[in-house]
């Protein structure tokens, strides 16, 4: 009789790598469910979850029946109008079918699907017991697992992600019999490889996360996770200080211990004088380290490390860590005070040696293009255009510096230190730090108004330089980030509440880009050596002058949808539907400021009971007007409305026209869809009782003028007919 009990199924192996480990776990543990799940074995799942350590993968489940349900199989035969002949015999594909199945004909079944009536042959069979089927379980979950390049180790023909050296498979209380990867299963795990290392007796699955305890290893994630920051937080409580804990070095901590152990570390203090960003990178990325802040967020002497053993001489553990940091720090003020040296200024003048991309000129001509769109877009949004100037001139100079050649994620922050150690004013200082915002999706956009002014100039000349160098977009591959920087414009420009003319801002981005590309076109084919290097670049300048030349709101057109294709995503994870999002997108707004505040409206609108129907309205007058031959007229004529019902809608639109005009000018879209849903009884009225296309061509005519009329102003703020479904 079949009863359900715990599973325990663990794989011991040697260290897996950090970053993999979690999608392993993840991976072992669907593996097993899919393959439960795929037999019909039934199970509990409760709170269940991956457990894992660097040295093992588990799945524990609270309960598994010890077999399967029966087994039932249809196995389908000929239909009645090719088993029979017109005597009711069976034919020879019946007789086959049978004869295959080892029964007699007559012993079949017959079912009805919308083809007609067939034979078939039903059977019912016990189900196995489950122990029986773990070890094929296990073993289609252990090859679905997401391994790139498996190890082979000893001389047999096994490969995992790292050599396998125990395996657990308990079902209850008795060891389910398993032969997988050259192991037999049993039910010994291991202890921690030096605090505990010995042999962990199983004799229940619900055993396994305390007996696991008991030796040293934490075997859920979770419950590390949470040692470490009680640890690390009473650490740096201990020295005075906050921890910095991100959840990138977190994770990968987590996923390098078995027993965590906080040791509290110091460096020298003369160390403090270089930009704590590098020495934070230093410890976090290159070391797993945890800084200890103080509370205003500075950097103090004291940082915190994880041990993976409760050392008896903590003392040595900290001088360890100290060692080994000693030297990144070492190296790391060496290439800051070399470049305090050099000065920001006088690092600029190496831009003109390194190229940016080879049609677009050198790093040095790209900052000419960003400083001379930031001098345009500065005023217009209430920053100083010579400032702005002097930080897009700075800007790109500390990829020159040593510490930037060390550290590259420093872009920007060491310019900013380099900066201010040069005089620079403390907004142009922050300007180059901040160009570089967002840096990732969840990133913050510039604050300082500068700060916003570089971020947009600089995604500005990327995006219309990418696009004229024929760098677009195409499947995975993005060389250049077109699409992190084309959602990076739209963010500071609409979170920073910019109503700027994109599309304006783009036309002198492209120009700029595409004389550049001619320009580079022109260097290459006159460096040419052979008659080949000769026809390619001859071929790729007149490309670039025919595309400098050609159809200009073709392509500010391109690049404008390139940006709002970015914002469908952008919208989706604020809830946005797509609905709302197309009916904005089809106006395609100059300002994308202006673009969120009608995806603001039409959110509002879509809430009002009127919604609805005035969407369908809308969506049948654009069918109308699509599909009507002839001129319209361009305007109602009074002296032909003819039906009571026309009148009315003819008075209630030039009404609401008046009433919405100075809310639209001043760009108040809510108030503007508030007052057209009111128009509902009169539009409903008119569909209902007037005749639109009458035989009348001048009654044709003034009806159709008055819904294009109506048409215009529903869709002045959306194309609403996309709400209706």
């Amino acid at each position: 009789m079949s009863e359900m009990k715990p599973l325990l199924i663990e794989l011991g192996v040697e260290e897996l790598p950090v970053k993999a480990l979690p999608g392993l776990a993840q991976a072992f543990f669907d593996g097993v469910i899919d393959g439960l799940s795929k037999r019909g074995v039934a199970f509990e799942r409760g709170d269940a979850k991956p457990l894992s350590t660097p040295r093992r993968l588990a799945v524990l489940l609270p309960g598994v029946e010890t077999e399967q349900p029966e087994q039932h199989s249809e196995v389908f035969g000929p239909y009645l109008n090719i088993a029979l002949d017109a005597n009711g015999a069976p034919t020879k594909a019946l007789q086959g079918f049978a004869a295959k199945a080892g029964i007699d004909w007559t012993a079949l079944e017959r079912t009805t699907d919308a083809k007609g009536e067939r034979f078939v042959l039903r059977s019912v069979t016990p189900g196995a017991q489950t122990a029986a089927l773990l070890p094929e379980i296990v073993r289609e979950a252990i090859a679905a697992m997401p391994i790139p390049k498996p190890m082979r180790w000893g001389g047999h023909e096994y490969a995992f992600a790292r050599p396998v050296h125990w395996l657990v498979l308990l079902h209850g209380t008795e060891v389910v019999p398993a032969e997988l990867l050259g192991l037999s299963a049993d039910r010994f795990s291991r202890g921690h490889r030096f605090m505990a290392d010995k042999q962990v007796w199983l004799s229940h699955p619900n055993d396994y996360v305390e007996s696991l305890k008991a030796a040293n290893v934490l075997v859920d994630a979770d419950a590390r996770r949470e040692r470490i920051v009680a640890e690390v937080t009473a650490a740096a409580t201990q020295a005075g200080g906050v921890a910095r804990i991100t959840d990138d070095n977190l994770e990968q901590v987590v996923n390098l211990v078995e027993w965590p152990a906080a040791v509290l570390c110091s460096f020298e203090r003369e160390f403090l004088a270089v930009p704590q960003e590098a020495l934070i990178e230093t410890m976090e990325i290159n070391q797993k380290f945890f800084p200890v802040l103080d509370d205003g967020g500075k950097l103090t002497e004291k940082f915190i490390g994880i041990a993976n053993i409760e050392s008896k001489d903590v003392a040595e553990v900290s001088k360890g860590y100290e060692r080994v940091i000693r030297p990144r720090f070492s190296d790391a003020k060496f290439f800051f005070d070399e470049d305090l040296k050099q000065g920001l200024v006088s690092m600029g003048e190496g831009l003109k040696t390194v190229t940016y991309q080879a049609k677009l000129g050198s790093v040095a001509d790209k900052v000419q293009r960003v400083s001379a769109l930031a001098q345009v877009i500065a005023p217009q949004v209430g920053a100083d255009p010579v400032q702005a100037k002097r930080a897009a001139e700075l800007a790109k100079n500390d990829l020159q510096s040593r510490m930037v050649n060390e550290f590259p994620e420093l872009q920007g922050i060491a310019g900013r230190h380099y900066a201010i150690a040069g005089g620079e004013s403390p907004s142009v200082a922050l300007a180059i730090d901040e160009a570089y915002q967002p840096r990732f999706a969840a990133d913050d956009i510039a604050l300082s108004p500068l700060g916003k002014v570089l971020a947009i100039a600089e995604r500005l000349d990327t995006l219309a330089g990418g696009f004229a160098a024929g760098l677009k977009p195409t499947g995975n591959k993005d060389p250049f980030a077109l699409r992190r920087n084309a959602l990076g414009l739209a963010r500071s420009i609409i979170e920073s509440g910019f109503d700027i003319d994109v599309r304006g801002f783009l036309s002198l981005a492209r120009n700029a880009a595409l004389n550049a590309c001619v320009l580079g076109t022109e260097k290459t084919l006159a460096e040419a050596k052979s008659d080949k290097e000769r026809a390619a670049a001859t071929k790729a300048r007149d490309e670039a002058i025919a595309l400098r030349d050609g159809d200009a709101s073709a392509g500010i057109d391109e690049l404008y949808d390139f940006i709002i294709d970015r914002l469908k995503g952008y919208y989706a994870d604020k809830g946005v539907p797509a609905t709302h999002f197309n009916a904005v997108a089809e106006l395609k707004p100059a300002s994308l400021y202006d673009f969120d505040r009608r995806i603001d409206a039409i959110g509002t609108f879509a809430q009002l009971p009127e919604a609805e129907a005035l969407a369908a309205a809308n969506k049948r007058i654009r069918n109308i007007l699509r599909k009507a031959e002839g001129d319209i007229p361009g305007s109602i004529d009074a002296a032909l409305l003819r039906e009571p019902a026309e009148s009315e809608l003819a008075e209630a639109v030039a009404a609401a026209i008046d009433d919405t005009g100075t809310a639209l000018s001043h760009k108040d879209y809510v108030a503007v869809l508030g007052r057209l849903a009111r128009l509902r009884p009169q539009v409903d009225a008119f569909f209902d009782n007037v005749m639109v296309n009458a035989d009348d061509l001048a009654l044709r005519g003034n009806r159709l003028a008055l819904l294009r009329t109506l048409g215009d102003r529903l869709g002045s703020v959306a194309a609403i007919e996309h709400l209706s479904s």
